[in-house]
């Protein structure tokens, strides 16, 4: 599924993460893969993933796209990819389950935006929000119930995330879940009720 998106950028065209678009995230990612080398292993693996070489977490997550389906969302501005979120079941994500500040509000089943990456130069040009648009669209196509997320709240934490900022989420509709910690709260948006 292929979707165009208003953003600050003239329009962004965002798609599933497949073995044909794998180099694009490439790109993205560069040599050092990205986030200090996870390449997106770090919800699936935890802490494990600085144990492995950059290579081999880069296998490990092309071997996860090639087995698919997709794991995630990658934004274009043309041919070039300037954005990516990881969107699963959150069952595709242990480690989330083993952080005692994410851990599982409920038994709902739900799907996780677990982590973006945005190139930089394109960081605050509304990428992020054209991406959590794609993937609501995205997982209720795909039959989920409840999409999830765990954005820092700039209000509370000065720090960086690779998680969005929980603003973003309620403006887009998300509703706080669970506040295990303050900074980092646990947002969901029910895809079933429709927004009136």
């Amino acid at each position: 599924m292929v979707r165009r998106v208003k953003s600050n950028l003239d329009s962004l065209t965002v798609c599933p993460l497949t073995r044909d678009t794998w180099p694009a995230l490439e790109d993205l990612f560069g040599k050092l893969g990205a986030c200090n080398g996870c390449w997106c292993m770090y919800w699936r693996i935890g802490s494990q993933y600085k144990k492995q070489t950059r290579q081999e977490n880069k296998d490990a997550f092309l071997q996860i796209v090639r087995d698919g389906p997709p794991p995630g969302l990658l934004a274009f501005d043309g041919d070039r990819a300037v954005g990516w979120c990881q969107l699963t079941p959150r069952d595709d994500l242990p480690w989330l389950n083993r952080s005692w500040r994410l851990r599982a509000v409920d038994a709902t089943p739900v799907w996780s935006i677990s982590c973006f990456y945005i190139r930089i130069g394109y960081r605050r040009r509304g990428v992020t929000t054209a991406l959590i648009q794609a993937a609501i669209d995205t997982a209720r196509s795909r039959g989920a119930k409840v999409l999830e997320a765990y954005p820092l709240d700039a209000n509370l934490t000065p720090s960086s995330s690779s998680t969005g900022y929980v603003s973003t989420f309620l403006r887009l509709g998300f509703k706080m879940a669970t506040r295990h910690v303050p900074p980092r709260p646990i947002v969901r948006l029910d895809l079933v009720r429709r927004p009136r």
